[in-house]
């Protein structure tokens, strides 16, 4: 990254504000449009910050793997252009006689990885190839994603907007890890698309056939970067989706049919991605995921003394189901609040630690101020918190669970953290409401009190 990425910067993002800008002007809601204008702008200095964070202070697989194989790739193309099959060809097929780093060998193998290096490439034709203008576009796709999970939430909870906004918008670790050449810009941004545009289909109605079309290329994308998101993320999803389509049934029979419906198709999907995700990543079948995470936790145990970043979480697990039960309050707490302030030893934890202080404070201040009982109340009878709750600590078990570093750590937690602030907002938001409504009350009945003497 040099001079040249530096100038280029500020010309591409002229282009992309008027390209966003002519997109804001169609959006009618004044709230919506000054959300769509500042989360444009925050996008754009966590691009810069992402970039020099990854150039100059910490390198790893932005540059090292999927920049410089991508760019690579490019290259082989202008040299020969009858390898314009790379772009669409499979990472098995790749031979990696050609690979930019000999020390990459065995990467390709990994569908996920090849896919990166080759949206890389194909950038790079529009981008001169310079590292910042690459993790520009990926940005940029992170934001129309990330959007339009603020746009799915935004509808249900209008009023909550700024509490929105900040779970998903502002999040500062899900910003900035969002926000260059990575897996996770991509998968933030299909589980955006997925959110939305299956919400406009089963509870707008809205579009449906184009809806549809980017709901299956989301959720493809997504398996194929990622399967563990997609089989964590859209059980819940769908769940979340049938209650609030029966909620607003007024016929029962009609309840009682769409809930089978949605049961029978919950159910071929399971199957269906399950047969997907044993094909792509066998350990990810139910009977093989205690092996993997005893596995993971194994590889991490055996590079500590290398690593400075990795932890413990000072439970002991043995393989066997029940003892991925008995790890797991560790391994979500892992997840969700560590690294705590005095664990950080590096530059790249020190903001996750302070979020995840912040994150333990809320946590502890909507159990306090709602109350144990309503907390889990909330969870029973509230699909929205259902939906974001069980996900995050499904998500956040299976990674605190397998990710022992917390350099790690921190980048792949990102997708449940919106989803439990959420969850927490919307807790307290049901105190409000109710001690609204008690308030209420009391005032009727003290009006009527006065009436009657």
């Amino acid at each position: 990254m040099g001079i040249i990425d530096f100038i280029l910067f500020p010309i591409y993002v002229v282009l992309f504000y008027f390209l966003f800008a002519a997109r804001g002007k169609k959006i009618e809601d004044p709230v919506l449009r000054k959300y769509h204008l500042y989360s444009f702008w925050i996008k754009i200095f966590s691009c810069l910050a992402f970039s020099i964070f990854n150039f100059f202070i910490s390198r790893g697989d932005s540059i090292m793997l999927y920049f410089d194989e991508g760019v690579n790739i490019k290259n082989l193309i202008l040299k020969d252009p009858s390898q314009i099959k790379l772009l669409w060809s499979a990472g098995k097929d790749f031979d990696e006689g050609l690979l930019f780093n000999p020390g990459n060998q065995g990467y390709f193998s990994s569908e996920s990885n090849f896919f990166i290096c080759r949206l890389v490439a194909f950038l790079s034709f529009f981008s001169f190839g310079r590292y910042l203008i690459i993790n520009l576009f990926f940005s940029m796709i992170s934001f129309a994603g990330t959007w339009r999970l603020f746009k799915f939430f935004y509808d249900l909870y209008p009023h909550l907007h700024r509490k929105m906004a900040i779970a998903i918008l502002y999040l500062p670790t899900f910003v900035f890890w969002n926000s260059g050449i990575l897996k996770d810009p991509i998968c933030a941004a299909m589980m955006g698309f997925l959110s939305f545009s299956s919400y406009q289909i089963i509870i707008k109605r809205n579009m449906v056939l184009k809806n549809i079309f980017v709901s299956i290329i989301a959720a493809y994308l997504l398996g194929l970067i990622k399967p563990y998101i997609l089989i964590s993320y859209l059980p819940f999803l769908m769940l979340f989706l049938m209650l609030l389509t029966i909620k607003n049934l007024q016929s029962v029979f009609s309840k009682i049919i769409l809930t089978l419906l949605f049961i029978g198709l919950g159910v071929g999907a399971f199957f269906l991605v399950s047969d997907k995700l044993q094909e792509e990543m066998g350990n990810l079948a139910f009977d093989k995921i205690t092996e993997s995470v005893k596995t993971t936790q194994r590889n991490f145990i055996e590079m500590a003394d290398q690593a400075e970043s990795s932890f413990s979480l000072g439970v002991e697990f043995d393989g066997s189901t029940s003892s991925l039960v008995r790890m797991a309050p560790a391994a979500i707490n892992a997840t969700l609040f560590r690294p705590y302030f005095w664990e950080s030893k590096k530059m790249s934890t020190l903001l996750s630690s302070l979020e995840s202080l912040l994150l333990m404070a809320l946590t502890l201040y909507t159990l306090i101020r709602g109350g144990v009982l309503r907390f889990f109340s909330s969870i029973i009878f509230d699909p929205a918190v259902q939906f974001c709750l069980l996900f995050s600590m499904l998500f956040a078990l299976f990674v605190g669970a397998t990710t022992l570093n917390f350099g790690t750590l921190v980048r792949y937690k990102t997708p449940c953290m919106p989803f439990y602030i959420i969850a927490m907002f919307l807790i307290l938001e049901r105190k409000r409401v109710h001690d609204q409504k008690k308030k209420e009350a009391a005032e009727k009945l003290i009006e009527a009190n006065e009436t009657e003497s």
